[in-house]
């Protein structure tokens, strides 16, 4: 992708993909005309930097706040696309591809605004760096929460609130919901699994149990119906659930007419709607996650406190001054190497530490997957706590 050079680039055009290549910047002409009276009244100000300031101090004035809201996502654009470059690339999957990263993080352009402090943070496109990046990973887990549970272990999973409106989302007519509904709820009574644990890798239910289900449908239903249609609405009602619960993120990056006019649909965001998915998650485990972060938190900075003086010295020019290898080394009168080994080292035993504590207090099993993700974690974390620490 070419860099934009001028200041009226940078705050009036939007990436466009052809497939999942970065294709083009299409220009807003609204946002074009904007930029270029607010250049023509102060022609000395040149700096990006000042330009977003000045953007989003308009963000906290109502009858300003949807031209500084576009003006600040089309200068978001190119962090968005960066970070979301280097988190598919990280990704051993290829169902997830660049553009579907950069859908998922561009709509977190308003939680983005809404957490940004200039008082506390460096600069606005390091602070959404960030909560991009970790948008897109906590995305792709929540994707993998469906993905990874069979329709059997949905189906035992799921509320029978969030099936009504999966099935009603899917258009099915009443009587075909209740009908759904009422093999679910048979199925639910006597598919008991014995390892109930373990549900999300369940396999189907035996003969003998579709044979019980079956009966259990018939004696409360007016029509009788056999086993393999109650297994054909399970499977209906598992894949309206799926998509429901995991609708496809909605891009902002969206054209109203042809490409040639390029107009951007005044769409952002007002408020920040967690996913369905996360939504089953939160009930079933935000204490217990919550504990977790508060453990994970109280352990890394215990690891912090206990490296030698110099290590974290560098912690704090590297990543609270934002000083690179070069001029810590000057600053400390070491090699450059001596700064990057010690870096590594440094998350290396930080790594150390989480690991030890997830395995435990979680019990789990440390593949290479779940360390280098746990490395992309300590990574961001480091950011934000020196960031809080060290403004």
């Amino acid at each position: 992708m070419q860099p934009r050079q001028s200041i009226i680039e940078i705050f009036s055009t939007f990436v466009q993909f052809d497939a999942d290549r970065f294709s083009r910047w299409a220009m807003e002409s609204r946002l074009r005309r904007s930029i270029q009276s607010c250049l023509h009244q102060t022609p000395k100000e040149t700096s990006e930097h000042f330009w977003a300031l000045y953007w989003y101090k308009f963000l906290q004035i109502p009858e300003t706040q949807s031209l500084a809201k576009q003006h600040l996502m089309a200068y978001l654009q190119e962090p968005c696309y960066w970070t979301s470059q280097k988190t598919a690339a990280s990704l051993t999957s290829t169902q997830y591809k660049l553009s579907d990263c950069f859908q998922v993080a561009i709509a977190q352009v308003d939680r983005v605004l809404k957490g940004f402090n200039p008082s506390q943070t460096s600069t606005l496109k390091n602070y959404a760096s960030i909560i991009f990046g970790s948008a897109i990973r906590e995305t792709l887990r929540q994707r993998q929460e469906v993905d990874i549970c069979t329709d059997w272990g949905l189906l035992r999973k799921i509320s029978q609130k969030r099936l009504e409106e999966s099935l009603q989302n899917a258009g099915l007519s009443p009587t075909e919901i209740r009908a759904y509904i009422q093999a679910w709820s048979c199925f639910k009574t006597l598919y008991v699994p014995t390892k109930a644990a373990n549900s999300r890798q369940l396999s189907p239910p035996d003969d003998a149990t579709w044979e019980a289900i079956a009966k259990a449908y018939n004696s409360q239903s007016t029509q009788s119906t056999n086993p393999q249609t109650l297994e054909k609405w399970l499977l209906s009602a598992a894949k309206a659930a799926r998509k429901y619960l995991y609708p496809n993120p909605d891009s902002l990056n969206v054209t109203k007419g042809s490409d040639d006019s390029f107009e951007m649909l005044d769409n952002l965001p007002g408020t920040e709607q967690p996913s369905l998915i996360q939504e089953i998650i939160i009930q079933e485990e935000e204490q217990a996650r919550n504990s977790q972060q508060a453990e994970i938190n109280q352990a890394l900075v215990k690891a912090i406190s206990q490296l030698d003086a110099q290590l974290q010295e560098i912690l704090v020019l590297y990543y609270g001054q934002k000083l690179n290898q070069d001029a810590i080394a000057q600053q400390l009168d070491i090699k450059q190497y001596t700064v990057s080994r010690r870096l590594s080292k440094t998350k290396e035993t930080l790594l150390r530490s989480l690991a030890t504590w997830s395995q435990d207090t979680l019990h789990i099993s440390l593949t290479p997957d779940i360390l280098k993700g746990m490395s992309t974690l300590i990574e961001d974390w480091l950011q934000n706590y020196y960031n809080a620490s060290h403004p």
